[in-house]
């Protein structure tokens, strides 16, 4: 099987293209090979598509979800291909089928469906991008719907520590040391990425 995060998480908010995408799963279809999406990250909305792969056009095997399908709540899930058969003993867990944690997910889907959360992460990425072109320092915005990287010229350790104890802010860090992550929930607002730049501003001063 092949194995891909259609976007990086910890490894830095890099993507591949489309024409990337589309042409492993030409291979992996030439030679017999599953391909699997890594969906636990960037998936349930987060790139302001459901899945960070429907934007390729591609037909994954088999997609693992996780983190944002429960809004905290603890649960994770794979979904497989109609072509694959399922077989008893194919997948164990160990709490499988938890109903908290199922009712858990359908209420995110009805609250992203009902807010119309799919088309705030888009509205606000381009929002957030447009105000953090003007940082100073900035070398590159990478990522796509909310979950966005901001690159600097210089390793990003104080600045992040700053933004937590002074502003109160927590952002992620990555394998790129002069990289902040940043995955604000599906409903911020032009509000919450203001006292964000205000914060960066500050900071960079």
């Amino acid at each position: 099987a092949v194995i891909v995060e259609v976007i990086q998480g910890i490894g830095g908010l890099d993507e591949g293209s489309t024409e990337f995408f589309q042409g492993l799963e030409k291979l992996c279809k030439h030679y017999g090979t599953l391909l699997i999406a890594d969906e636990i990250q960037c998936g349930f909305g987060r790139t302001g598509d459901f899945f960070a792969f429907q934007k390729h056009e591609i037909t994954p095997d088999i997609i693992s979800v996780a983190k944002g399908m429960g809004n905290g709540f603890p649960v994770g899930g794979i979904l497989i291909h109609p072509n694959i058969t399922p077989t008893s003993g194919m997948l164990g867990t160990t709490f499988g089928g938890n109903h908290l944690a199922c009712a858990a997910v359908l209420s995110v889907l009805e609250v992203i469906d009902s807010e119309d959360l799919l088309q705030n992460a888009k509205e606000m990425s381009a929002y957030f991008k447009k105000s953090a072109s003007k940082l100073p320092q900035l070398i590159h915005i990478k990522g796509r719907g909310l979950m966005l990287g901001l690159e600097f010229n210089f390793p990003i350790a104080d600045l992040r520590k700053n933004l937590i104890h002074k502003h109160h802010i927590f952002t992620g860090s990555s394998k790129n040391s002069n990289l902040i992550r940043i995955l604000p929930p599906l409903t911020v607002n032009k509000e919450h990425i203001d006292l964000l730049m205000t914060a960066l501003n500050h900071e960079l001063a």
